[in-house]
């Protein structure tokens, strides 16, 4: 047998340092609190009321009256803290289904007073104090048990980023409330206080105590509680808890036949491993992210939560006001939310069909190209409307062709999951590119049907968000219609001068002092329609008349020594234009063009760069294409910016500009039969494209682009 006077020994000092510490975490919580800093009034008033409950066990013993009043107060006390930590951030309708859980727990814990009150009522009736006895602790163990289920969603239905503030607590409590959870089932099963267990509870209270320690050294944060299937994992808590009770009490039958000293041990054995595995599992993420997936494949029609993906997703999508994030950016959010992805991007069809980047959300570091996606890869997803996980296609299998259109910068990196396009009227007007989530996992048919439905929902934003600017842009060119209105009346009246003056002329050409008179006019009105060509040159309409062989590393020095501080007799402080990479180029072309087109994206980069920063020109070929690429370290674009500001007419950073010049630039490049790209990033720099044709390739585009050719463009690009 073993010895009780060891046992009684260990349990009163295990009390008294329990009691020490509780006291003392208590005191400078209110010292915390008086000096202004964060200190919870209820976890104050637990520690005070543990502190008590500690002494009194150690003082006079766990089983007398005044000792069982203490630990009453002591569950309350810890009550109170789990619901303050629920309603810490002051939205308490939030917490409307744990009221009437913990009331509930609150009463089962006030019978323990009548209980003891009875217990001394019928002091010499042993058959009478073994029922109250079984009535006690079976009341206790229905309070842990939901105290555990309590502390169990209070961590789980913490937003991610902010479980810190309540991980301390929930294990102090879940290693408080799990010790009784055996201490009150052996006591059941054998009718009589396990004296071993009782010695080191106060062991198991010091733990906590130390545990809350830790929390209140690093520090408390204000809590949210985001929308979980809570049901459900209070049901599975329920599950597992009472699957362990019976666990438990098929052990004790088995142990009861041991008998003696072995029983006694391999009960306690039992007991201790049981709360370490718990205790190391429970705050597992990859275990609770398994447990979601296995419930909801095996226990739920639908894995999702409707109402609140959708309630979710309206409010991403809703969000306004001056500091919301752009529509681009929130498409891509309320996409990742659905999966959890942590990161996405959007792309969207340009001029010529192909993919482009439109916005970054949470993805800085993935390098994405100015042609995102081919023409021919944008067209399969139009017409499958095909949701590709790229995981499979990394794996070998193709289901529809798509492995052979994708991307490799798609698929060259592990940490894109999967492509989701937005349909709107069989129209792809967009595309959405999540990264993986923190839990790996395969998508299903409820992710496909899901973001298949969510996605043509969000296309019908986008489309309407396009309708809104191309509406503002026609108001824009009707603006602009009205001011070259006032241009044709300042014409006017100098063609009416004009033609007064020719008949004028016919009568009075042999007066001196008339032919004065009219040189002055004519000077005079010379200068004013030079002045008026010299302003509306700068708007022209982008065409082109003549295209010649030109050589574009010629054109490039030309430019670079337009902006040479000894050409210019500068001090030197000026802009600087570098050639890094002058290969010869030649191009089909018009020269003046293409140096109007240089010219105005040099002149926009040293606008874009800090003082004294340089600009780096380059030239090379590549296939049936030359390049001219102007190059910039200033203060980069968002994607937003580039997709939806640069080139559009009458949007201008600048303080009086037209706002046109950028999209004269891209339309003269266009006239020559090339393209303007871009690529940028903000705080990186810029880096502008100029695709022409090769002078000595040039009719073979034309070959591979007309109409005759099936494929010819996609077939000049594969080249290019």
């Amino acid at each position: 047998m073993a010895n009780p006077l060891g046992w009684a020994g260990l349990a009163q000092w295990s009390f008294l340092l329990a009691a020490f510490g509780a006291m003392l975490l208590a005191v400078w919580l209110v010292d915390r609190r008086r000096r202004g800093k964060p200190s919870a009034r209820t976890e104050i008033a637990a520690l005070g009321l543990t502190a008590l409950w500690a002494m009194l066990a150690a003082g006079v013993g766990q089983t007398y009256f005044v000792t069982q009043a203490a630990e009453v107060l002591r569950n309350l006390g810890w009550l109170a803290v789990v619901y303050a930590s629920f309603a810490r951030d002051g939205r308490h309708t939030s917490v409307g289904p744990v009221r009437p859980v913990l009331i509930v727990l609150a009463m089962l814990e006030l019978f323990q007073p009548g209980l003891l009150l009875l217990n001394v009522r019928y002091a010499g009736n042993a058959s009478a104090q073994g029922m109250i006895f079984q009535m006690s602790v079976m009341f206790r163990l229905l309070l842990v048990t939901g105290a555990l289920v309590l502390v169990h969603n209070l961590y789980v239905g913490s937003v991610s980023a902010q479980r810190g503030a309540v991980r301390w607590t929930c294990g102090a409590l879940a290693i408080i409330w799990g010790y009784d959870l055996n201490y009150y089932t052996i006591a059941y099963l054998g009718s009589q206080v396990p004296i071993e267990m009782a010695a080191i509870r106060g062991l198991a209270t010091l733990i906590a105590v130390l545990l809350l320690c830790i929390g209140a050294l690093r520090g408390q944060s204000t809590l949210r509680f985001s929308p979980s299937r809570t049901i459900a994992f209070q049901s599975l808590s329920l599950l597992v808890i009472g699957g362990y009770m019976i666990a438990m009490v098929a052990a004790a039958q088995s142990l009861a036949w041991l008998g003696g000293n072995v029983g006694q041990l391999a009960q306690l054995g039992f007991a201790f491993a049981t709360t370490i595995v718990v205790v190391a599992l429970v705050p597992s993420r990859r275990l609770r992210g398994y447990l979601n997936v296995w419930l909801a494949k095996h226990f739920f029609q639908h894995r999702y939560d409707y109402r609140a993906e959708w309630l979710r997703f309206t409010r991403t999508i809703g969000r306004g006001g001056a500091g919301a994030t752009p529509l681009h950016d929130r498409v891509v959010q309320a996409v990742a939310d659905i999966t959890d992805s942590s990161r996405g991007l959007l792309l969207v069809p340009g001029e010529h069909g192909d993919l482009m980047l439109a916005a970054r959300w949470q993805w800085p570091t993935l390098e994405v190209p100015a042609e995102a996606m081919a023409a021919a890869s944008a067209a399969f997803f139009e017409r499958r409307g095909f949701i590709v996980d790229c995981d499979e296609i990394r794996d070998g299998v193709d289901h529809g062709g798509e492995a052979t259109l994708m991307p490799r910068w798609l698929i060259e990196d592990d940490s894109v999951w999967a492509l989701v396009p937005l349909l709107h009227f069989d129209r792809l007007v967009g595309l959405v590119v999540l990264g993986h989530p923190p839990l790996p996992r395969k998508l299903d048919w409820e992710d496909f049907d899901l973001l298949r439905v969510v996605g043509q929902q969000l296309a019908s934003y986008l489309a309407e968000h396009g309708g809104q600017v191309a509406l503002l842009e026609a108001s824009r060119f009707d603006e602009f219609n009205r001011r070259i209105a006032f241009v044709m009346h300042d014409i006017k009246n100098l063609a009416s001068q004009l033609a007064l003056l020719s008949r004028n002329a016919e009568r009075h050409a042999d007066n001196p002092e008339f032919r004065k008179d009219m040189l002055v006019t004519l000077r005079n009105a010379a200068d004013k329609l030079n002045a008026l060509l010299a302003r509306l040159s700068r708007y022209g309409a982008g065409n082109v008349e003549r295209l010649e062989e030109v050589e574009a590393a010629d054109v490039i020095r030309a430019i670079a020594l337009r902006y040479d501080p000894v050409q210019n007799a500068a001090t030197g402080d000026g802009p600087r234009v570098f050639v890094t990479d002058a290969q010869p180029c030649r191009l089909l072309a018009n020269r003046e063009t293409l140096e109007q087109v240089l010219l105005h994206l040099v002149q926009n980069a040293i606008d874009a760069s800090p003082p004294g920063m340089a600009v780096f020109l380059q030239t090379r070929s590549e296939g049936l294409w030359g390049y001219v690429e102007v190059i910039d370290t200033g203060c980069g674009m968002s994607a937003d910016f580039v997709r939806n500001r640069l080139f559009k007419p009458f949007v201008s950073t600048k303080n009086g500009g037209f706002g046109i010049g950028a999209f004269e630039a891209r339309e003269l490049v266009t006239a020559m039969r090339g393209r303007l790209d871009v690529e940028s990033r903000e705080g990186l720099g810029s880096r502008f494209t100029v695709r022409l044709p090769l002078a000595a390739t040039a009719s073979l585009i034309d070959s591979l682009s007309s109409p005759s050719g099936s494929g010819g463009n996609d077939s000049a690009k594969k080249v290019a």
